[in-house]
């Protein structure tokens, strides 16, 4: 593989409104880093509640002709997007390196798999059918159909600025609907990128708009009343604040929570491939990943065996610049993040657990300035510790031991989160008994991160998910549409004299 093209614009972003770059009337502004040098590029234009007005306005108006194009048509400009997106696949990859900070060859997966969704979506006219009954009763057929909402939004995190909004916005728009983008302002550049090759795709504008912004943009799309779903990507305090405040708004809600995801390790697993599972799923984008293993819940006697390979592993990750492709771990995207996660590694060792590899205090040579730490590994970790309890969102990596199966459910059932969880085992019918028994919305068996594909959706239980449909797939098209039912017949099947009684089949 040839080096890539680094991102190095210094060129501020802005806004992208009806189909074009817009500065909006904001006064305010942040700096974006690069996380592995510390340097400020570029800055991004925070929104005003007008400038979010702005788009929900373009959108509006945007709206009726979108929703009536037919869903073939709008299929061939999502088909054309495709084309633009995999022709540049790695300058977006290299704008989250840049911005996030994981690893070049990370980035390229996230953008791919960002990529599943809108081949998904291209299939829309087929996803749209509905259901039709013929002689429902004597002279009346019923059938059902689907309809876009109108003005939809989508809020979405840091960790993956390319593959989470498109969770939502193909989908959307391919249903129907005018999309407005809130990105995380701490890598928005890719979105600006994907507005633009939407545009170039011959999406009308205002279909598709981007704002940029904090909480001031969030609460102007919750409360504005022509916004009438909105989706979410997050942590759990903030997924609550969400689903509650677009209820309380009358709108539809679907807010993605935190995460403190489990991977059991049973006595007669393939340990190998448990350890480089674990170091991969833990340590991979640095921790940054909902779905990333933060917990290693290890069976019986597989702790005294396993624990001293993870921290063999953990000492020799690479840890370097995202952008050379030999590294295995970037920097964290902030250096307010990396102080609350070296500040986790502290309340650990406060608590009593065994800090078995300690990753504090990494310096990256030629990169000094950077958001750097390495991977940290923590043994005899108990449920009662905060580091067990809570979701760090970093490259640290908890052991807990537990002594059979039985007790490895409990523990994973007990907890407030219930995005994923993994079972490493070479026997069927355990494998059978956790999928059944475990309380978690997405479940890997010898698999670690267990993303569901494109057409199958992606979401957690318990306060990992606020709402009632998951993302993308086929509960994504049903997110973005409403369901009519139509009972019809025609004045030669009418009977004679007003019917004071309930319909029924006769």
């Amino acid at each position: 593989m040839t080096a890539p093209v680094p991102f190095t614009s210094t060129s501020d972003i802005t806004h992208y409104i009806d189909g074009r770059a817009a500065s909006g009337i904001g006064a305010r502004s942040q700096s974006v880093f690069n996380p592995a040098t510390g340097e400020v590029p570029r800055k991004v234009l925070l929104a005003a509640v007008e400038d979010v007005n702005t788009a929900v306005a373009a959108a509006k108006k945007a709206f009726p002709a979108w929703a009536d194009t037919p869903p073939i048509r709008r299929a061939r400009v999502l088909n054309k997007f495709l084309a633009l997106l995999n022709e540049h696949k790695d300058t977006l990859a290299a704008m989250i390196t840049a911005e996030h900070g994981k690893v070049f060859t990370d980035a390229q997966g996230e953008v791919s798999r960002g990529i599943d969704i809108v081949e998904f979506a291209c299939g829309i006219p087929q996803l749209l059918k509905g259901d039709y009954t013929d002689q429902v009763s004597t002279g009346i057929d019923n059938w059902t159909l689907r309809q876009p909402l109108g003005v939809v939004a989508g809020v979405t995190p840091f960790n993956f600025p390319v593959m989470v909004p498109m969770w939502m916005f193909p989908v959307a728009i391919a249903c129907g609907n005018c999309f407005i983008l809130k990105p995380s302002e701490r890598d928005p550049s890719a979105s600006i990128f994907m507005a633009e090759l939407l545009t170039q795709s011959g999406l009308p504008d205002g279909v598709f708009s981007v704002v940029q912004g904090d909480k001031v943009a969030v609460d102007a799309l919750l409360a504005h009343q022509d916004v009438k779903a909105l989706s979410f990507v997050g942590s759990t305090p903030i997924a609550h604040y969400i689903y509650e405040t677009g209820a309380h708004h009358g709108k539809r809600v679907q807010a993605l929570g935190g995460a403190k995801n489990h991977m059991v390790v049973m006595p007669d697993a393939n340990l190998e491939q448990a350890v480089d599972a674990l170091i991969g799923a833990a340590y991979g984008s640095a921790g940054e990943r909902c779905m990333a293993i933060s917990v290693a819940v290890l069976v019986g006697d597989v702790a005294d065996k396993i624990v001293p390979k993870l921290a063999e592993r953990a000492r020799a990750l690479k840890i370097k610049n995202g952008m050379e492709l030999d590294a295995e771990m970037g920097p964290i995207v902030t250096r307010q993040a990396l102080e609350r996660i070296e500040g986790y590694i502290d309340v650990g060792v406060t608590e009593g657990a065994e800090l078995v590899v300690d990753g504090r205090g990494t310096k990256i040579e030629g990169h000094e300035g950077g958001f750097f730490t390495g991977g940290s590994l923590f043994d005899r970790v108990t449920q009662e510790m905060r580091i067990y309890k809570e979701e760090i969102f970093g490259p640290v990596l908890a052991c807990v031991r537990v002594d059979d199966l039985a007790a490895a459910i409990d523990l994973v059932n007990a907890h407030e989160f219930g995005n994923g969880v993994a079972c490493f085992t070479s026997d069927g019918n355990v494998a059978r008994e956790f999928s059944r028994r475990i309380q978690v919305g997405m479940v890997g068996i010898n698999v670690p991160i267990p993303v569901p594909m494109a057409w199958h959706g992606f979401g957690g239980w318990k306060r990992s998910l606020f709402g009632d449909m998951h993302a993308y797939g086929e509960e994504g098209v049903r997110f973005y549409t409403k369901q009519k039912s139509i009972m019809q017949r025609w004045p030669e099947s009418i009977g004679k004299g007003a019917e004071f009684v309930m319909p029924t089949a006769k």
